[in-house]
């Protein structure tokens, strides 16, 4: 109880101060914390994948787009205009350019005609023949060679010092479109991607992100740094572990295409993780991207395999990143698991590397952060279907892909500190692409009315923990932990306005007496059966719905002795998906092949989603069992 008790007295007392702000405060600076909508996966020129299909975005025509600039996209004509435009509906808070630092200075390069080797044969590849550059420049990241073509040395040759410019001019971006002014209308962050793979061909991809203007010389790449523990090793001695005010975390891709390798029990020689593995990475690594444009990552679903039908939610066909046709199985690194495995390992090495809180991105390959509304949805390139030399026709991207989703955290304020500082104590949620509105608060003692509190949002923090921490020590008095939650729905805007919301769900997941995962869904707020319906023709949705949706939710089947975790999802009625409004739009009807335009195939595919479900996903909260 005096636990308890102290740690409701720190957190009254850290609100408290922060009422009073600071004269280098915004002038929307919200104690109790507002939320921030974004995106921190986006690739531009300087990427190989995105340069080689045609991408012109600057970085800071990148920025500009996510501010709210309209831009032009591939494919280009003889006088560099574009063929197609794109334009959010709302601007982004935040955002971050994350070009892969590998082969980013051969990029650079074979784009350059001023800088050496730009007459290469390699490079004359890359103009010539796109697809064929891609895998050429690939094959040169290898475990072994400390030479890689044309480049010369990796650590000293031309293509590290081509590396160095498109480096600076990142930079550069983010600091000129980071607003300083008191009105803290948009935030723009430092990193990049390293674009590591595993040896059995999984994503091992992870986005470094920097606190302020501060960071290395030059980003560590795969060709350096070759796995996940020196990439954090290399940070912790140039930024976070130097004299200087360099701070960096990194977040882990979509783990659907990791073939169960982005999360395991083994290091990089196959030996058992020990506890100062793990100890490193749950500092480095306290987010983890649940959904992007290739798919999400919450869970596995297979007809009568798993009972969630909601984890068949964008699940992709394949489970490993250019390998089609290998379907991912429940094994393949889906968060869910990775949580409850996180508690075992927690109890083997006292300290659980697994405890991360959750985000979306959209992983563009077209320099458009945030593009993640399905009703202009453009294909994002990279992976997708390619565009540079003719827009495609009929589907403009791999039936497969999605556009991706959002990163929301809650901050007092739209400064790079501020929203930092969230990301490490995970105060943050993902979304599907819509910007639901949602909070999730755990304690003891939450008085069942407090929905109808005007004080619900003081009171979450002062008589308990926000997303992404830890319960207080559990009060003797008190039999189960007590979650209050809450949900708006998305506004949308005049255009396209947003739809009600269904329900809201808690997912909690334990290891039981015998060692075993488990996990249950409890429905706490809004149903299922709602009616709710779509219109698949015209795309038009009806039926019943919630503005907002609220409860007070203690957990019924709670054990004291069992560590466990919970987070909630928030699930909009359901809507159209991106392909199947493009394919009403041109009037396909399954049953006429002549509506059957070319690139209209997949609308009739029999893997087609035509309907989806729009939702937000919550960061975590964890119960610690009693020893």
């Amino acid at each position: 109880m005096t636990h308890f008790l102290l740690t409701k007295f720190l957190v009254a007392i850290t609100l408290f101060s922060s009422a009073f702000a600071s004269a280098d405060d915004c002038l929307d600076y919200a104690k109790l914390r507002q939320p921030f909508f974004g995106d921190v996966h986006v690739h531009t020129r300087y990427s190989l994948d995105a340069s080689t299909q045609g991408t012109r975005t600057t970085p800071d025509q990148a920025y500009r787009f996510a501010r709210g600039e309209k831009i032009g996209i591939q494919p280009w004509d003889s006088k560099g205009n574009a063929a197609r435009s794109l334009q959010l509906a709302r601007a982004l808070d935040f955002a971050m350019v994350s070009d892969h630092a590998e082969l980013m200075g051969e990029v650079n390069i074979c784009t350059s005609p001023e800088l050496q080797g730009y007459d290469s044969w390699e490079c004359k590849v890359y103009r010539r023949w796109p697809r064929g550059a891609f895998y050429l420049f690939n094959a040169y990241v290898s475990y072994t060679s400390d030479r890689l073509g044309f480049c010369g040395d990796k650590s000293t040759g031309i293509c590290a010092q081509a590396l160095i410019a498109p480096w600076r001019e990142i930079q550069q971006a983010a600091e000129d479109h980071y607003d300083r002014s008191a009105d803290c209308s948009f935030t723009s962050f430092v990193g990049y991607e390293w674009t590591g793979m595993s040896k059995n061909g999984g994503n091992w991809h992870r986005n470094v992100v920097f606190r302020n203007k501060t960071v290395p010389a030059v980003p560590q790449s795969f060709v350096n740094q070759t796995v996940p523990q020196l990439l954090w090793k290399s940070l912790e001695a140039d930024c976070n572990g130097a004299d200087n005010d360099c701070e960096a975390l990194t977040i882990p891709h979509n783990s659907n295409l990791s073939v169960g390798d982005m999360y395991t029990r083994f290091d990089r020689n196959g030996d058992p993780i020990t506890a100062e593995y793990a100890a490193l990475r749950l500092k480095y690594e306290p987010l983890a991207e649940i959904m992007q444009h290739k798919g999400s990552s919450e869970c596995y679903f297979a007809r009568g395999v798993t009972e969630d039908e909601l984890c068949g939610f964008e699940q992709l066909r394949s489970d490993r990143l250019g390998r089609e046709g290998t379907p991912p199985g429940p094994n393949a690194g889906w968060l869910r698991d990775v949580l409850t495995d996180g508690l075992a390992i927690e109890s083997e090495l006292g300290v659980n590397p697994y405890k991360f809180g959750i985000i979306a991105s959209t992983d563009t390959h077209l320099g458009t952060p945030g593009a993640a509304d399905e009703d202009r949805f453009l294909g994002h390139g990279g992976a997708g279907v390619p565009a540079r030399d003719s827009v495609p026709p009929g589907l403009p991207d791999k039936l497969d892909y999605s556009p991706g989703g959002l990163a929301v955290v809650w901050a007092e304020q739209n400064t790079r500190d501020s929203l930092f500082d969230a990301m490490q104590r995970k105060e943050t949620y993902g979304t599907s692409g819509t910007r639901i509105v949602t909070r999730m608060f755990g304690g003891w003692d939450y008085p069942a009315d407090l929905c109808e509190d005007p004080e619900f949002v003081a009171k979450g923090y002062a008589q308990g923990v926000p997303m992404g921490a830890d319960l207080p020590a559990k009060p003797e008095s008190a039999a189960a932990p007590v979650f209050a939650l809450s949900a708006q729905a998305d506004a949308g805007t005049a255009a396209s306005p947003g739809l009600p919301l269904q329900r809201i769900q808690v997912i909690k997941g334990w290891v039981d007496a015998n060692g075993q995962p488990r996990e249950k869904i409890f429905e706490v707020a809004g149903s299922p059966d709602n009616g709710a319906t779509v219109n698949t023709r015209t795309c038009e949705a009806s039926g019943s719905g919630h503005a907002s949706l609220c409860a007070v939710w203690k957990d019924p089947d709670f054990d004291a002795r069992q560590k466990a975790w919970y987070y909630s999802r928030v699930v909009e009625n359901p809507s159209c998906r991106w392909s199947q409004r493009i394919c009403a739009a041109h009037a396909v009807d399954c049953k006429d092949p002549r509506t059957l335009g070319h690139g209209l195939e997949e609308c009739c595919a029999a893997d087609h989603r035509p309907v989806i479900q729009e939702r937000a996903w919550s960061s975590p909260i964890w119960y610690n069992a009693e020893k």
